[in-house]
């Protein structure tokens, strides 16, 4: 691992040390010791990207924040009062800067009850991981000297996470560190202790402490690593994933047939996520690919001659979602998303099966919309056999259908879809009011162009108004 004297003098890290060095040498003038802490340090030693600087304070954080903030010319501050903390919303990397303390927690919330203000071992002790509670000098006199009295420098060194403390006190006092534990896994690809999960597991279901909105927030920050299997797996071992997401937990174990598919449904989902993860750093997507066959528990059957069938689980699945999406607070527009590419997520592998018309992959185009190319990325990440053989004759067919959609239409054209003859002229044409029939008429002429009928054309589609009408308006 690079001393972090050496990085911080790296052109990649001179803003950094910049922001650091003004930060020393207030803590310098004003008689107030100050130190780097927490991510910020575990990313230094890792060489990795900084986004944001954590600073310790033994005093009043919020003054010093103030003082900081000036001398970086950024007018606003925002102070946290109760918690001694305070924000700089500093770009490109902000601070907040906090009084070092240790928190007293009551058993039903995660929330501190009281605060005490400590020194700066006090402050590292009370931290979730070891590679969490180190500290650097930021003084003129002793810049760069790093404190790290529960070994998170061995630990990083040895790729492992552990708490500097008791873990059930840890994670009972803040179970949402549970998954923190699993999203430090897979962000870092360290191995947990076997005291810590065994904690975790003990102290799992605490979790129901903590608000959705952070639980939502942390179970995203999982997805969004490079191999999001990982953290998924460890809230499956330490019995998180039941509380967090039962529909996924209860996969585990359930066989389906393997045709182009993982046997275990937990386990083929994981891996449609990790592929998917490989392809595409959208959250969305990768979430898409979590909840893709959230249904197939409650669809599965046996049939004696397919074997397992799961019918109806794309629709199914759609209707799941919206109960997740309540209960995890998603945002209306992801959930939106989930549902239309979990409703979806199957016809592409459809027009594989079967001969590929023009009118059956203008349809899937007008339905997927925008999120076509989102949708072609997770069906080819759905496809989990082991057989290379398999996976060759797959992956050409749905290049079949992608040049299909090539030829058929403009993909553009498709994704904003609709009659060319508007609602307006519909009505002037055929002397109706709003209504009901207004869109059946509108309906007959898409239909008629995703069919190839009739070209996507105005004067086509004008055309074909004047042939149908009067069925419309005699009926």
């Amino acid at each position: 691992m690079a001393n972090i004297k050496e990085l911080l003098n790296n052109a990649r890290y001179q803003h950094v040390r910049e922001l650091l060095t003004i930060a020393g040498e207030l803590s310098h003038r004003t008689g107030v010791a100050a130190y780097a802490v927490g991510g910020c340090v575990r990313d230094l030693l890792l060489g990795k990207n900084l986004y944001d600087l954590d600073l310790m304070i033994e005093g009043e954080g919020i003054p010093f924040a103030r003082k900081l903030a000036a001398k970086l010319g950024v007018k606003k501050v925002v102070p946290f009062e109760k918690f001694g903390t305070a924000l700089i919303p500093n770009k490109p990397i902000q601070i907040e800067v906090a009084t070092s303390r240790m928190e007293v927690y009551d058993a039903d919330s995660r929330k501190p009850s009281e605060i005490n203000y400590t020194d700066l071992h006090g402050d590292l002790s009370r931290r979730d991981f070891s590679i969490n509670a180190m500290a650097m000098a930021i003084h003129p006199e002793n810049f760069g000297e790093l404190t790290d009295p529960f070994g998170g420098i061995s630990d990083l060194n040895s790729g492992i996470l552990r708490t500097p403390m008791d873990p059930d006190e840890t994670f009972s006092d803040d179970p949402l560190r549970i998954m923190r534990a699993a999203y430090f896994t897979s962000k870092l690809r360290f191995r947990i202790k076997n005291n810590c999960l065994d904690s975790m597991k003990r102290q799992a279901e605490r979790i129901i402490i903590v608000s959705w909105e952070r639980k939502r927030d942390e179970f995203i920050k999982i997805l969004s690593t490079d191999k999001p299997s990982i953290g998924l797996l460890i809230l499956k071992k330490s019995g998180l994933m039941n509380h967090i997401f039962p529909e996924i937990d209860v996969m585990d174990g359930l066989e389906q047939t393997s045709e182009w598919h993982h046997k275990d449904i937990f386990l083929h989902t994981l891996q449609v996520v990790d592929n998917v993860a490989e392809l595409s750093d959208k959250m969305e997507l990768r979430f898409a690919a979590l909840v893709h066959d959230i249904a197939k528990p409650n669809t599965r059957k046996i049939d004696s001659e397919k074997g397992y069938t799961f019918h109806g689980h794309d629709a199914v699945g759609k209707r799941m979602l919206n109960k997740v999406a309540k209960r995890m607070k998603l945002p209306n527009k992801l959930a939106e998303y989930l549902k239309k590419l979990t409703l979806l997520h199957l016809r592409p592998i459809a027009l594989v099966k079967e001969e590929v018309t023009d009118s059956a992959v203008r349809r899937l185009m007008v339905d997927a919309g925008e999120e076509l190319d989102d949708l072609m990325t997770l069906c080819r990440a759905d496809i989990t056999t082991k057989n290379p053989t398999r996976v060759k004759r797959y992956m050409r067919n749905f290049e079949i259908v992608e040049e299909k959609m090539g030829v058929v239409v403009d993909r553009d054209a498709m994704k904003t879809f609709q009659s060319p003859v508007g609602g307006d002229e519909i009505m002037e044409i055929c002397g109706l009011e709003p209504g009901k029939k207004i869109g059946e008429i509108k309906s007959a002429i898409e239909e008629a162009i995703l069919d190839g009928k009739i070209e996507n054309s105005y004067d086509a589609a004008k055309r074909y108004l004047m042939e149908i009408k009067d069925r419309y308006l005699s009926g």
